[in-house]
């Protein structure tokens, strides 16, 4: 199956709000302060979007479990 880059676009962004919200929600339940799950929500999309981005980078470079294309050696 291969699927557009708008509908994977689209579960990407539809996930990470799952996973902000569920984050958000967490937090509220332990503390009921609004202005820290605001802070939470906030470096909670910031972070794990740059992480991620820095993880698939990083994965980018490795050739491991890439079936047909030599490993590269340095």
């Amino acid at each position: 199956m291969h699927e557009s880059k708008r509908r994977s676009l689209m579960k990407g962004l539809t996930w990470r709000i799952t996973a902000s919200v569920t984050t958000m929600l967490i937090v509220f339940l332990m503390t009921g302060n609004l202005a820290l799950v605001a802070g939470v929500g906030l470096a909670d999309v910031t972070l794990k979007v740059l992480f991620y981005y820095m993880h698939e980078r990083l994965w980018g470079r490795v050739r491991w479990g890439i079936l047909g294309v030599e490993p590269r050696i340095k």
